[in-house]
């Protein structure tokens, strides 16, 4: 069969884009762990010495700040850091829920006995890495491929694509903190592999969002701890 990519424009990915995703994360990192505050403006050259880039790749992450809220580009001015609430927070959280547990449903239609198999012995690792103690990034590494399993077994690759673009609006180590804890995740990840189990879509719904919310709570306590907030923007935020 004649090949039907010849002829085909160059692709838009190359290396300074995967830069400019490295600006946005480390960006991400100061805005939400309060390094940087709310009417703060940011500087390309700082940033650009920070990761290691030109100044392009910078302005170029902050345009992709600008298009998830996190920074707003003032005329003449700048990029300026934008606010960022503990409702944002609940909000990415929730619709993180809302499309992983879509994807839970559809899982429970369309997993296979193999994934299922492999579900069970990632569950009863986690939990034993949980027990232990002894490896947290092993707990962390777990629980995300709980998850990534179930986002695959759904096979529905676009929507499992929009999900990835919401968990990517916080950075890494804040799921990593949560997910690390993994005390609550020994009776949730259980409940959720027995529904797929069962079939039990609308239930591996409702169970894998609970699980997603019940990280919202507890990022937003996290963040308060280390002093995101102060007392009056917690009054304002509530």
């Amino acid at each position: 069969m004649e090949s039907t990519t010849r002829g085909l424009p160059r692709s838009s990915n190359s290396p300074r884009q995967q830069l400019s995703e490295d600006v946005a994360s480390y960006v991400r990192e100061l805005i939400v762990s309060g390094r940087v505050r709310p009417g703060d403006f940011l500087r390309t050259e700082p940033i650009a010495e920070a990761v290691g880039v030109s100044n392009t790749p910078v302005r170029e992450g902050l345009l992709l700040l600008s298009g998830e809220g996190f920074v707003e580009l003032v005329p003449r001015r700048g990029f300026m850091v934008s606010a960022f609430s503990r409702q944002d927070v609940r909000d990415i959280f929730w619709a993180q829920a809302t499309l992983a547990g879509e994807l839970a449903a559809r899982a429970a239609k369309s997993i296979s006995t193999t994934q299922l198999d492999h579900l069970a012995d990632v569950t009863a690792r986690h939990a034993a890495a949980v027990e232990s103690g002894k490896d947290p990034a092993l707990v962390v590494q777990l629980g995300h491929e709980f998850h990534r399993t179930i986002n695959l077994a759904a096979d529905s690759r676009r929507l499992a694509m929009l999900l990835r673009s919401i968990v990517r609006q916080l950075p890494d180590r804040f799921y990593n903190d949560i997910e690390g804890h993994g005390t609550e995740a020994l009776q949730e990840h259980p409940a959720i592999l027995e529904a797929l189990r069962k079939r039990r879509g609308k239930a591996a719904s409702t169970l894998m969002r609970d699980h997603i919310m019940a990280g919202a709570d507890e990022l937003v306590a996290m963040l308060e701890n280390q002093g995101l907030w102060s007392d009056e923007d917690r009054k304002s935020t509530a």
